[in-house]
Parts: C-alpha cells; structure tokens; sequence
C-alpha cells in the first residue's frame, strides 16, 4: 500500500493501531484466551515461542478474520498469521484492493484437507 504525504501517513498510522486493536481482541476473544489484548506486542510471534498457538488456533483465527472483515485466509495466507503486525498488513491490503475492485469476493478459504 503506497502512502505519501503527512496526511496520508497519519491516517495510515491511525488505520494500523486501530486494525491491530482490533485484531488482539479478535484473537483473544475467538481463542477464549486468559489474557489482556494489550499484553499481546504487533511484532510478537502468535505461533511457537510467542503465544504458542497451535495449527487449530490457526483455522480459528482463519475464522475471526473472515467474521470481523470478511476477509478469507488460504493455504497460501499462512504466513500472515505469524504476527499481529503481518495480518494487519494482509487485512489493510486486501481492504484496499476491495475498495478499488467496488467489493469483496468472498469466495474461497483455508482448505483444511
């Protein structure tokens, strides 16, 4: 997502607190994790030494970020999902590209099989 100029940058900045926000919510609320949303850092690995979620958590989450943007995760996403910061890049970009292609395609996602 190209952002040039003071405003832009601003409202850019503003747009990613306000999506990470919203996504440590979603994971917390969509893993019925015991923990703040505000202890969870935008760079902290979600899988492994992070908070060490497991390939379950994944589709669960794969599920939060489809209910709360309607925004579908593949097989080929995954890599999004290894911190708070990559998947508010994925939602903001694929927020964007909705915008500009008059809607969103919510055909697909993750195949389990």
């Amino acid at each position: 997502m190209a952002v040039s100029g003071k405003e832009q940058v601003t409202a850019y900045a503003e747009k990613k607190r306000q999506v990470c926000k919203d996504l440590k919510q979603m994971v917390v609320d969509q893993l019925c994790l015991d923990l703040d949303p505000e202890f969870i850092t935008n760079d902290q690995p979600l899988f492994g030494r992070g908070l060490e979620l497991d390939s379950i958590d994944s589709l669960e989450l794969s599920v939060g970020v489809f209910n709360l943007y309607q925004i579908s995760l593949s097989d080929d996403d995954k890599a999004v999902l290894s911190s708070i910061n990559s998947l508010a890049e994925y939602v903001m970009e694929h927020q964007a590209k909705d915008a500009s292609d008059g809607g969103a395609d919510l055909s697909g996602g993750m195949d389990l099989g």
